[in-house]
């Protein structure tokens, strides 16, 4: 079974990821994507994520169940469909919260086959 991912903590690391310019956005949610820095040490994991909601998805309350629920859709598809060396970025959208579960982790899947084409310089 593949190594889930390690998570991405600090605020530099969430602006070098934006400043990757590799983006999509889906009904549930927003990937971003960036390869991972030089000079990591070893025992990171080869792929790490990150997770932010803004106000604009609600109270606390809401922006929490949110990246809990891109928490849950992340340990089921990142680890097997992620590219290795690369970090990403997801981002809550109003609709994270009310998309059904199954819908929110096929959102995911079409983000990352997306972002690996803007990777290859291509179009899905």
């Amino acid at each position: 079974m593949p190594a889930q991912p390690g998570r991405l903590r600090h605020r530099a690391d969430f602006l070098r990821v934006a400043a990757g310019r590799r983006k999509v956005a889906v009904p549930g949610l927003v990937l971003q994507a960036a390869p991972r820095p030089a000079g990591l040490p070893a025992t990171e994991p080869p792929i790490r994520v990150g997770f932010t909601a803004s106000r604009k998805v609600g109270g606390a309350v809401v922006r929490n169940r949110a990246r809990r629920r891109l928490r849950a859709a992340v340990r089921e598809v990142l680890a097997r469909a992620g590219q290795d060396e690369t970090d990403y970025v997801l981002i809550a959208r109003a609709g994270t919260v009310e998309r059904p579960y199954a819908a929110l982790v096929e959102d995911l899947r079409t983000a990352l086959a997306q972002v690996a084409w803007q990777r290859r310089g291509a179009r899905p």
